[in-house]
This record gives structure tokens, sequence and C-alpha cells, in this order.
């Protein structure tokens, strides 16, 4: 078949790993390594084993604690022995409890990056030397420390385990894709099936998908057809109906027919396995906002050593060396950056591990931040903005036909054929819930068109070589839709013209909304393609698109892009293909969409399992309201060590009030609980395409 030339186309353990893992090193403060992977349940078992064992340790400690009776207005028993229950089992919460500081602290000594363990390491061991000190007599009674020393390995201890809890959960989406691929599979093996496991499988097997089941490795679909829950890859709850030759992904399930498919993927090959990469990676990668807190606690070091060596003097001055020890130590605690530790890791893990359920892949953490500013975004046409297939956009009847009959002659004539073209025809009738006759006598001519016989009635479709064949004129609306770059097929019956028929790469019906929401949130829409200008015009006129780039060859994409940055924008650019990579690559941001069948976009810096040009939208939201939950973060962290250093210290002291070390303590790890509680409510966002551009349009 030919159509119109003018178109252009282009507990075991004595202590869980050390918590430096966490925050100090090279490791950086997200996830990724093997503190927030596979191994990652294991450590929370630990730390919550070792929580409470020292959770229990710290009672008799801090009851027999003679400074702590002395607070409690109560006298301790002239019992034997009950003077060393503290030492001995403060002793042994140090060196046990402490020991994930203590090595973590050691760890940034050696990597002369001085962080929140070399804190926490400096604070409990100055409480432990200088409560051995008053226990031996060799210091004042009054440094008796051991109960605020259980408390603060305690409390700290369970502000780690809440944060590794919360870290825990973030990693669910990789177990859970993980989990989607079944134990076993169906191997077609002659006329038998044979159970292996999917690990077993090689690419050309056909194996047996029955209803209900998942898909066990990525391929084609050789025989049957099914509607396929591909929720957990795209993150679009409606199945999709799948044919013969189309792709499946592994983990994908057939809803309601039974299917056989030839595996083309296997292991580390499928899409599962690279989205898994993806998460992993994205979650190790970091971003401007985390590296500003790994500075921030370097340089919270540095300011708690001197705001502790300044008190100590200042109280020493006074005459009160005894008080300058309490305060120097509780400045020490107060000043630990535990919640600054927390405060981007944690928005970072939740917001990758929401957009991964959402079908939205973070590859780099960095484009995630970047999108929140982003003031122009470019998509390319074909696949993207548009089906990237021909559809049917209009029938023009001749005579006294009407649309229907026009299509229903096309496409019992084109029922036969391959042709997109022809597949195209086919679909429209189907959508439009035609009866289509059937046909005899099929046969198709290269660069012509096809010829069949309908109801006794000989019908041709075709293109301008069919209308010159035939010796027939075209319709009158032939030159409009030409002028739009559309493809034009006229029907013949008994040769006679009976209609024309558009066919163009239909726009998706997402697209003008995306647009449009797009607009709203004050953000400019240009649109990159290889087709002719006529086509692409067409296609911005209906979108309402501010700008078109057409003509445009894969490999002068990314010079457009560079253009566009040039004039001072903050580009995004959407695409869907290989030939985008270069310009996905020098764009501030890379989305790559549609991409459920090829999440290894290396060049992307966010992947969209979904076709839907609206999860654009989504990954604008999610930028914004994890830069949102990062800022109030920091912003409570800091705010917090502002405020409770110079309480330490002692400045309100000549009106009475001291910050007990404790109570110092409690205020810290309630800081902790607020920036994770905070960070939590990232998982309240709804990252649907279609609910964030409702939530887009309702706020314009």
């Amino acid at each position: 078949m030919q159509h119109d030339t003018t178109h252009q186309t282009s507990p075991g353990e004595d202590a869980p790993a050390p918590a430096q893992d966490h925050y100090g090193g090279d490791h950086g403060h997200g996830g990724g390594h093997d503190g927030h992977g596979g191994g990652h349940g294991d450590h929370v078992a630990q730390f919550r084993w070792l929580f409470w064992l020292m959770l229990v340790l710290s009672v008799p400690t801090v009851l027999a604690s003679r400074m702590f009776g002395h607070l409690l207005g109560y006298e301790l028993p002239d019992l034997p022995g009950l003077s060393w229950v503290s030492p001995v089992l403060g002793t042994v919460i140090y060196l046990w409890g402490g020991r994930p500081f203590l090595t973590g602290a050691v760890s940034e000594i050696r990597d002369r990056r001085p962080g929140m363990m070399l804190l926490i390491g400096m604070a409990i061991t100055v409480a432990f030397l200088a409560s051995w000190g008053s226990t031996l007599g060799v210091l004042d009674e009054r440094l008796d420390f051991w109960w605020e020393l259980a408390l603060l390995v305690v409390i700290m201890l369970l502000g780690h385990w809440v944060e590794m809890r919360s870290l825990a959960a973030t990693s669910s989406a990789l177990d859970s894709l993980a989990a989607l691929l079944p134990d076993e599979a169906e191997r077609v093996e002659g006329d038998t099936t044979v159970t292996v496991a999917p690990a077993d499988l090689q690419v050309g097997d056909v194996v047996v998908v029955r209803p209900g089941a998942s898909v066990p490795a990525d391929g084609r679909i050789v025989d049957g057809s099914a509607s396929m829950d591909e929720s957990m890859v795209t993150g679009e709850s409606t199945p999709v109906r799948r044919e013969q030759g189309d792709d499946v992904v592994a983990g994908t399930v057939a809803t309601d027919s039974g299917l056989r498919v030839e595996v083309t993927a296997t292991g580390d090959e499928t899409t599962l396995a690279g989205i898994q990469k993806l998460v992993s990676e994205a979650q190790s990668s970091s971003t401007r906002t985390q590296r500003l807190a790994d500075r921030a606690a370097a340089w919270l070091f540095w300011f708690a050593l001197g705001a502790a060596v300044v008190t100590a003097v200042v109280w020493s001055s006074l005459g009160m060396p005894d008080a300058a020890v309490v305060r120097a130590i509780t400045v020490l605690v107060i000043a630990c950056p535990h919640a600054l530790g927390l405060a981007i890791p944690l928005v970072v893990s939740i917001a990758t591990e929401r957009a991964a359920r959402g079908g939205v892949l973070v590859t780099d953490r960095m484009a995630l931040e970047t999108m929140r500013s982003v003031d122009t975004v470019l998509f390319d046409k074909t696949g993207t903005l548009t089906r990237g297939e021909p559809t049917v956009t209009a029938v023009e009847p001749a005579g006294e036909r009407s649309e229907e009959d026009v299509l229903r002659l096309a496409a019992a004539a084109e029922a036969d054929s391959e042709h997109p073209l022809a597949r195209a025809i086919v679909g429209a009738a189907t959508e439009r819930d035609l009866d289509v006759p059937r046909s005899g006598d099929f046969s198709s001519s290269p660069a012509v068109g096809v010829r069949a016989v309908v109801d006794g009635v000989t019908v041709q479709v075709g293109g301008p070589a069919l209308l010159e064949e035939e010796g027939l004129r075209e319709l009158d609306v032939a030159q409009r839709w030409r002028a739009d770059g559309a493809i034009i097929l006229h029907a013949v019956a008994d040769g006679e013209v009976v209609g024309a028929l558009r066919l163009a790469d239909g726009i998706r019906p997402e697209s003008r909304e995306a647009v449009d929401a797009l607009h709203t949130a004050g953000v400019d829409v240009v649109m990159l393609t290889g087709d002719a200008q006529a086509v692409a015009d067409a296609v911005a006129q209906e979108l309402g698109v501010d700008r078109v780039f057409a003509g445009v060859r894969p490999e002068d994409k990314s010079t457009k892009v560079a253009e566009l940055q040039g004039e001072g924008r903050t580009v995004a650019m959407v695409g869907d293909g290989v030939n985008d990579a270069p310009a996905l690559a020098q764009a501030d941001v890379g989305l790559a969409i549609g991409a459920g069948t090829d999440v290894a976009i290396g060049s992307a810096g966010v992947v969209l399992a979904s076709s839907d040009p609206r999860s654009v939208l989504a990954v604008m939201d999610l930028s914004r309201a994890s830069y949102r939950r990062m800022t109030q973060n920091l912003w409570w962290a800091a705010g917090y060590n502002l405020l409770a250093v110079p309480l330490a210290a002692g400045v309100l002291a000549p009106v009475g009030f001291v910050l007990p070390m404790s109570v110092g303590a409690l205020l810290m790890s309630a800081s902790t609980v607020v920036v994770a509680l905070n960070a939590q409510l990232l998982r309240r966002l709804d990252l649907s395409p279609e609910a964030s551009a409702r939530r887009v349009l309702g706020a314009g």
C-alpha cells in the first residue's frame, strides 16, 4: 500500500554493623550500599536487639546512680556491691552499646572527615572517663555521669533504630519487585511443558503463562492475547490489552487469558532487574542539598568543639571546674547532628522509593532536585506527545455515503493486510464498534494499495498511485489534509471514489491535559520533531505548544536543547528512544518516557515507565515536595542546634536555669523523630499522572 508521499517521518553477633556506614566516610547518607540494600533488614534487627538489651541494662545503671537518686530525692540502700552496679553496667553499655558510635568516630578520624559519630563518641567517652574518675575518688563525686551515659547511649541507639527502620522501608520497593517473579515457569518442550525455575530460562524458550499468573521473563507473545496488569512496572492501574507480537515484561500478570511467550531477556537483562538497578543506584547518588548537609555536619563538629572549649574555659575561669566539665559534655551532646544527618537522606530515599512505586524511576538524584526549577519542557513529538503509530483522524465520505460506510468498507478490504496503515483502519472501525463485513479475493499491490470483494462489491484502498491507475480524482478535502502533513488514502467501490481517510500519528489523549497543566505551572512547552513543518505545526496547534522545532535530525536534537539553555532556560527533555539520548544527556533533566521495557537508558536522569506525558508533572510534584521536606528538616535541625547549644553552655545560669545533659539528649532525639515523621509525609503524595495534572490544574 502506498500513502501520500508528502508525509515525512523520521542476635548471633555481638553488635551491629558500624554506624559509620550511615554517616561517615564516602558512603554518604543515602542508601545503595550494603547497609541499605538486601542486608538492611538484618541491621535493623541487630539494632533493635542491641537497643532493647542496652535499655534493660540502663534501668539498674540509672537507678543505682548516686547522682540520679540525688536528683529525684531518694537515698540508695546500704547494700554490699551496690555502688559498683552503675560503673560495671555503665562500662558494658559504653563498650558494647557505644561500639557503633566509637567505631564510627575512629573511621571519621582516620578519614579526616569529622562528623556526627565523632561528636557522639567524644561525648560518651568524656562521660565514661569522668564517671570512672568520680567513682575512684579522683574527681569530684558530682561528675558521676553513669546514668546520663546510659541514657545517652540508649537514646542514640533508639534514634538509629528509628532511622534504620525508615530507611529499610524505602528498600521495600526493590524487595517487592523481586517478589513479582514467579517461583516456577512452564517451558514448552515439544508437545509438553516442563516446570523449571525462571533462572533456568534461556532466550528463545517458549513459556506458558496461565490466566492469573506472572510472566517469568521478558518476552514476546507468540500465541494468545490477554489483559495485562502492568501496574508494577508502569504505575498505571488499568490493565492493558496485549496481542500476539506484543512485548510483555517479567512480573506482569495475565489477568484473563493464557499466553505463550517467547523469552527475549532473562536475569540481569530483564526490565525488573533494570528497575532494581536504577532504584539502587539512585539511592546511592547524592544531591547538592545532601552534600550541603554533609558539610554542615563537618562544620558542626568544629562548632561543637569550639563551643565546648569556650564553655570549659568560661566556667573554669569562674572557679567552677566541675561545672565546666558538665557544661562542656552537655554542649557536645546537644551539638550532635543526629537530626541533620537524617534530614536529607531519609527524604531522598523515601522520594526514590515512592517514585518507583508510581512508575517514576529516578536514576540520578540531582535530576530529581533540578526538576523543581525547570521552566521549559522540551517534548520529542513522536511516541511522546503522539502515539508513534498511524491513526485514522478523519473520514470524508463522498456522495450519499456516511463516514461509517466508508470506514466499514475500508476496514473490510484491509482486514487481511499486515500493513501499519491497514491495522490503523481496522482499529478505527473496531473503536467505533462497526460491524465490518467479511471480504474475499484479497490482493495487494506494492505502492498502489489493496483490493478485496466485500458483499459483492470490489473495494480498493490506496494512495495517489491508486487514483492515478484508476483514472480517478481525489476529493477536495485532500488538499487541506495534505497541507497538514497527513497521510491520505482513498476508498474506491466498483471504480467510484466513495470517501477519503486521513491518517496521522495520533495525539495521545493525555497530551492536551499535560500541556495545559504545564502552562498552569508556569512552564513553557516546546516540541521537537524530525517531521515536516506542516505535520509539526498541526500537532502544536492542536495541543497549544508554545514553540516548535521541526525537521530536526536525531544528531541535531542536542543542539536545540543547548539553544534553549543558551537563552537562560532550565530545560527538561522528554524523549522515548535511543535517538534522543544525546538530547537527554544535554538537558538539565533528561526524562525517558514510555520506557517500561527499556529501563536501561543511561542518558536519562529519570525514567518514566508510563507513556503518559502527564508523568512529567508527577516528577515535578515529587521534586518540589522533596525539596520542601528537605528544607524543613534542615531548618528544624539547624534551629534546634542554634537554640540548644547556648542553653547547654549555661548562658541562662545567672537566672538559675542550667540545661541537664539528659534533657539535652531527649531534645536531640525528639528532633530526630520530628525529622523522620516529616519525611514520612512524602508517602502521602499521589504520583499517578492524572492526580498530578489534576493538582496543578486545580491549583491554577
